[in-house]
């Protein structure tokens, strides 16, 4: 199914015959595109470009980083500084409220930038909540990526004789006045 198309001069060969529409199309673009073994776009040139200081073997500033600032490096990038400075507060709650407080005192969690301390009697976590501000300050000071930004101590619950396999509702509010 080859058409003879008449040859606009380029396509001619030496006897002066047509080429079909097919071999025109492939002059042409042998003309526009080159031939199979030349070069796409000419000589390729190779770019210079400065030395980087990093690319050097031996260069200056070339000295292997220490372990300790790369895994900074890392845990930033990854987002993990927060987390980190969190669970090293509430292993660090001996330094930081105190011997004696933390004997009778334990951090439970850390939720919505609220740490909270489980106390061992209403008395010490009276005594916890005079002691708030000295204790936000050593967060702040030591572990400001923590964000912590309030301490909530909790009292010991009372027991509760509500729960348990043998509980019943109770009779609902009474009539009190009468």
């Amino acid at each position: 199914m080859s058409q003879e198309v008449p040859s606009t001069g380029s396509g001619n060969d030496s006897s002066g015959n047509t080429h079909s529409l097919s071999s025109s199309v492939y002059l042409r673009f042998k003309e526009v595109f080159g031939d199979a073994t030349s070069r796409r776009y000419g000589p390729r040139k190779r770019r210079t470009r400065e030395p980087v200081v990093e690319s050097e073997a031996y260069g200056r500033g070339r000295d292997p980083k220490g372990i300790a600032d790369v895994m900074t490096a890392m845990t930033s990038e990854l987002g993990w500084a927060t987390p980190l400075a969190k669970s090293d507060l509430l292993l660090a709650w001996k330094e930081i409220a105190g011997a004696d407080t933390a004997e009778h005192s334990f951090p439970v969690d850390v939720t919505d930038s609220v740490l909270t301390v489980q106390c061992d009697s209403t008395a010490w976590a009276t005594q916890l909540r005079h002691m708030r501000t000295m204790i936000m300050t050593r967060i702040a000071q030591s572990y400001p990526d923590a964000g912590i930004e309030t301490v909530r101590f909790q009292a010991p619950h009372a027991p509760s004789w509500k729960k348990g396999s043998r509980s019943i509702p109770g009779r609902g509010p009474r009539d009190t006045y009468g």
